[in-house]
């Protein structure tokens, strides 16, 4: 029988975070105008894109916004008050000409801000008085920026189009109305294994570019489990202070960023160390990496490293709905604490004797336990019996 695990805050922020960020990058960017929506006009796909693509950059939005969020299951929302980023709210946003942002989420438990500055997001927690700081950097290297940009042509926007459209369904450009904007919907829906993904939907404003709404659903589900999506928009100079976060005194600093990798010799490293017999011989643990998890045939089998320690990734099965593993030497980090009022509440798992903790979610699975010195991560957008036969499956 599956007993309850809490889970401490700072990884509770780890996921949601995450999560708000990557809805808050494809959120609400441009800006519309106030007053009567007249429908666009009809357009295919490719040409609505080129639209957008050369539409002119606005100096500012404010925004009304509309945060869903039903990942998670309510039994394993924190004891005693909630985050909004873990239950969706009603909030508003701030961004300037050159992408800096601001997002306020405001519910009875508490508010929670997003602030991106290009380089790093900064959320803060007003029900813990928590500020929680993670990188924003793309990783890509600097001389990218120096790269010429190519003009958008309605030429290239097709093609774009044909190699998304191998993997993916794409509807055609749906004209209506969103956050009294007149705008254009496309539907996109894996053609494939999408694991538990059903569909997502994004709008865009048909005068500015402006996107105004993303949603994720799971399979079979007509509402969806992520949302963000602007009520009310209007655009013009946004200053400086708007998308400036200032926490109150005596504010709690954590810094959930992953640990450093170890530059470029050790992605190099990483990318040339493959396979099971390889990898193994750099790792100071025994590997567990069987031909077949769940059913699913081994694909790849890579190292990594975190803060100087060589670990393992494994890939099974292809497309969205594959499995990930993940191994390495465990840090010897005590177990959390029950009973928290800020803390995730997880069902526990018994995996050959050996106690996990598993979060489920409408879109997938993780699950994590420890064997003896080593840690694993279990990961796929794949239901629990899934994820806990492939960890059951590690011997």
């Amino acid at each position: 029988m599956r007993r309850l695990r809490t889970l401490p805050t700072r990884r509770l922020w780890a996921i949601v975070a995450g999560v708000a960020a990557l809805a808050l990058t494809a959120g609400i960017a441009q800006a519309g105008l106030s007053g009567s929506v007249t429908k666009p006009p009809p357009k295919t796909l490719a040409q609505a894109i080129l639209g957008a693509l050369r539409a002119p950059q606005v100096k500012g939005v404010t925004a009304r916004i509309h945060f869903t969020n039903s990942l998670l299951p309510s039994g394993a929302l924190p004891e005693g008050g909630t985050t909004p980023l873990a239950t969706g709210a009603d909030g508003r946003l701030w961004m300037t000409a050159d992408g800096r942002a601001r997002l306020e989420l405001q519910s009875d438990d508490g508010d929670a801000q997003i602030v991106y500055d290009g380089k790093q997001i900064t959320v803060y927690d007003a029900s813990s008085n928590t500020v929680y700081r993670l990188p924003a950097s793309s990783g890509h290297d600097s001389s990218d920026a120096k790269k010429p940009e190519h003009k958008a042509t309605l030429a290239n926007v097709r093609a774009m189009l044909r190699d998304l459209a191998r993997d993916w369904h794409l509807s055609g450009a749906q004209a209506g109305a969103t956050a009294g904007r007149p705008s254009y919907t496309v539907k996109i829906s894996p053609k494939d294994d999408g694991g538990l993904l059903g569909a997502a939907r994004f709008a865009w404003d048909a005068a500015t570019g402006a996107p105004l709404r993303a949603a994720v659903y799971a399979q079979g589900q007509s509402a969806p489990v992520l949302e963000l999506k602007a009520t009310h928009i209007s655009y013009g100079h946004v200053p400086t202070s708007a998308v400036t976060l200032k926490p109150p005194p005596g504010a709690k600093t954590v810094d959930v960023s992953p640990p450093p990798v170890g530059g470029a010799h050790a992605n190099r490293e990483q990318r040339s160390v493959a396979g099971v017999k390889a990898v193994q011989r750099r790792l100071s643990f025994r590997l567990a990496a069987p031909a077949k998890l769940a059913g699913l045939p081994r694909q790849a089998v890579r190292l990594t490293r975190s803060g100087g320690q060589a670990g393992a990734l494994a890939t099974y099965g292809r497309g969205l709905g594959a499995v990930v593993v993940f191994e390495h030497k465990a840090d010897g980090a005590a177990q959390p604490q029950t009973g928290g009022t800020h803390q995730l509440q997880l069902p526990t798992i018994n995996i050959n004797g050996a106690t996990g903790t598993e979060i489920a979610t409408a879109l997938g699975t993780v699950l994590t336990f420890q064997r003896g010195h080593v840690a694993y991560v279990v990961a796929g957008s794949v239901p629990p019996a899934a994820a806990e036969s492939a960890a059951r499956g590690l011997r």
